[in-house]
């Protein structure tokens, strides 16, 4: 009986302490500050020109709940929050039957969020699964309950909601999959759209059709069960053929959102800026966006890359002297894969590692004129260890070439021979100098490019042979401001000069031979092929794995790399190979059309003598290889 008593006197007491506790949070929520609804979730981009180019939401589109056809309000409640009217922001039932079932099934599948939860979610800049996260967000939707009529709540959430492919908000995807108002959605577009919100991007019907209309499927038989339609409507619906437009007012740019998704990378990256949208009562960001650029680009890539082939691309243009990222492609087609092949991926980037090799044979004292043998070559080691490197192709001099010439063929056995006389550390330490940030491993074939580094890490480093030897960070996002123009953030210019500018010029111009006609030799420079296009001077390396193709180049004016590839590692066909250097190609020389061209001058210390390329020598009248190379003075050539 006593018992009986202490745990009656214990019930009381939890109970009375979490009225309490209820009592003193609803008194709290009412005496706060009211956030706005509507704005304390917007994100908004803005390009260089200040001109917006996409927006989370907005009040142009931001659409009253009776302006939504009552299919998608029914759709997303039966499937998300069947009892959004009943309950006070948190599902109890709901939330106890979805532990019971993944601890059941040993998995974390059942989820029990409710529609204010995931709105509260939706206010934070990232998605991170912390206890404080989690009890940030769980005060908000009890805010929010407090706040707002359910009807607000739902009006906000549905404006709101990420509806894959970079559409937030039903009326913005209603126009970009149907091109109609959310009002005039039917059962069978709503039950679509109702479904992409779990998943966006495997349940967007343009992404996957197949996925998408099997969570479609889902969606009717959760309005049939909680009575909003028939059985008979549910099959109607289903079995309707629909026409998905997939475009948008403007910017219809297939590419565009792998450049949103890297400014908000770097977004997440911004200590400054506060983890909750509800401090700034939303943001803009804005950025380095070139959208004559990205034009540019992505019409190259739909110009040389078949859109029926899997093969795929990542591509970046950067100014060299500020480090601004302009453009950025991380796939063909982001409404088929928004995997973003530009700042998540790595590869192998083959030959594209030796101009680092040679800046560092230069400043040890190698001149363009220097010469090793071109001949297949094994390497043994102390330890009785074995490299045998082999030249595209297998193709030799079997003679004494030029560093100019080495540089032009992209030859192995040179590259090899330089690194191990300059000590494999050489290389790991100038391309740390030059802002490469993957660790490398001083190995035998470190310049041939067998290790992975991602497009933008190795673009870090050209981007300072392209500035003259200074280095700069590459950056998407110039300034950030709060929702009342308070300025949270602003990217500050630092740079740091980490090369000789004398020797980084040498260099520049030896790059130019990867494109010239007077190396023809035994074999042709790895470029040949865009020489009759080319219209402006460019230093330019590309480089080939058997599953990795690159081209990457650049004067004064622009830093441009384009990878080609296939994701599940695929060898490359001979007829695939040309594309990254075809697209290059075309990017620069768009870009740049109406632009007055750059190219670098001359140090003073720094002398250009005419000499045959292959041999290194002084030319004479009988050498058809004739040009004219660059040496710091006092280490020219002489007769």
């Amino acid at each position: 009986m006593k018992k009986l008593k202490f745990f009656f006197k214990l019930a009381l007491f939890f109970l009375i302490f979490g009225i309490l506790v209820i009592t003193g949070l609803y008194i709290y929520a009412k005496v706060t500050p009211k956030f706005n609804i509507k704005n304390s979730n917007s994100i908004v981009l803005l390009d260089r020109n200040d001109e917006v180019f996409f927006e989370s939401n907005g009040s142009s589109s931001w659409i009253a709940l009776n302006d939504i056809s009552p299919y998608l309000i029914q759709a997303t409640i039966a499937t998300e929050d069947k009892n959004f009217y009943k309950h006070f922001g948190f599902d109890f039932p709901r939330i106890l039957k979805a532990i019971y079932t993944n601890i059941k099934t040993r998995s974390k599948s059942v989820g029990a969020s409710t529609i204010t939860q995931q709105y509260a979610r939706n206010l934070y800049l990232s998605m991170e699964k912390t206890w404080s996260r989690k009890i940030e967000e769980a005060w908000l939707s009890f805010k929010m309950e407090i706040d707002y009529e359910k009807d607000d709540i739902l009006e906000g959430y549905l404006n709101t909601i990420n509806y894959g492919l970079g559409n937030y908000g039903i009326e913005n995807a209603s126009q970009f999959y149907f091109n109609k108002s959310a009002k005039d959605l039917d059962l069978a577009e709503a039950s679509i759209l109702a479904g992409i919100p779990k998943s966006p991007s495997n349940y967007s019907p343009i992404t996957d059709l197949i996925e998408s209309k099997k969570r479609q499927k889902v969606i009717l038989s959760m309005m049939v069960k909680n009575k909003y339609i028939s059985q008979e409507e549910a099959d109607e619906a289903f079995n309707q053929e629909l026409t998905f437009i997939g475009k948008k007012e403007k910017l219809n740019l297939s590419t565009l959102m792998y450049y949103e998704d890297a400014v908000l990378k770097e977004l997440n990256s911004i200590s400054s800026i506060p983890s909750s949208l509800l401090s700034t009562g939303g943001i803009k960001i804005y950025t380095n966006f070139d959208v004559d650029a990205q034009t540019i680009l992505e019409n190259a890539i739909d110009n040389n890359i078949d859109s029926t082939s899997n093969l795929q691309v990542s591509s970046a243009m950067i100014e060299p002297n500020t480090g601004k990222v302009i453009a950025l492609v991380g796939g063909k087609d982001y409404s088929v894969s928004q995997f973003n092949r530009a700042t998540q991926s790595k590869r192998q980037i083959g030959s594209t590692m030796k101009p680092f090799l040679y800046y560092a044979a230069l400043e040890n004292g190698f001149t363009p004129s220097s010469v090793f043998k071109s001949e297949e070559t094994v390497f043994t080691f102390s330890d009785n260890s074995t490299y045998a490197p082999k030249n595209y192709a297998e193709k030799y001099g079997n003679k004494d070439i030029s560093l100019a010439a080495a540089l032009a063929y992209s030859d192995n056995i040179y590259a090899v021979k330089t690194h191990l006389f300059l000590g494999e550390e050489t290389l790991v330490d100038i391309a740390n100098r030059v802002g490469i940030k993957t660790s490398l491993e001083a190995i035998p074939s470190l310049p041939l490019g067998t290790i992975e580094i991602n497009l933008l890490d190795l673009l870090g480093g050209y981007n300072t042979l392209a500035n003259d030897g200074v280095k700069v960070d590459n950056y998407f996002i110039r300034k950030i401001e709060d929702s009342n123009g308070n300025v949270l953030y602003e990217h500050k210019d630092s740079s740091d000069t980490v090369l000789n500018k004398s020797l980084v010029f040498i260099l520049n111009e030896l790059l130019t031979g990867s494109y010239d006609v007077n190396l023809i030799d035994y074999i042709s420079p790895t470029c040949i092929s865009l020489a009759s296009s080319l219209t402006n001077k460019y230093s330019l390396k590309s480089g080939s794995t058997d599953t990795d193709v690159w081209a990457v180049g650049y004067n004064k004016n622009i830093l441009v790399g384009v990878w080609t590839g296939y994701d599940n590692n695929n060898y490359i066909p001979n007829e695939e190979r040309s594309i990254s250097k075809n697209i290059w190609g075309q990017v620069v020389e768009n870009y740049l059309s109406d632009k007055e061209v750059e190219w670098y001058e001359m140090p003073s210390n720094v002398v250009g003598v005419f000499v045959n390329p292959i041999t290194g020598n002084i030319a004479t009248n009988d050498d058809k290889n004739r040009k004219i190379l660059y040496y710091l003075k006092g280490t020219e050539p002489v007769n």
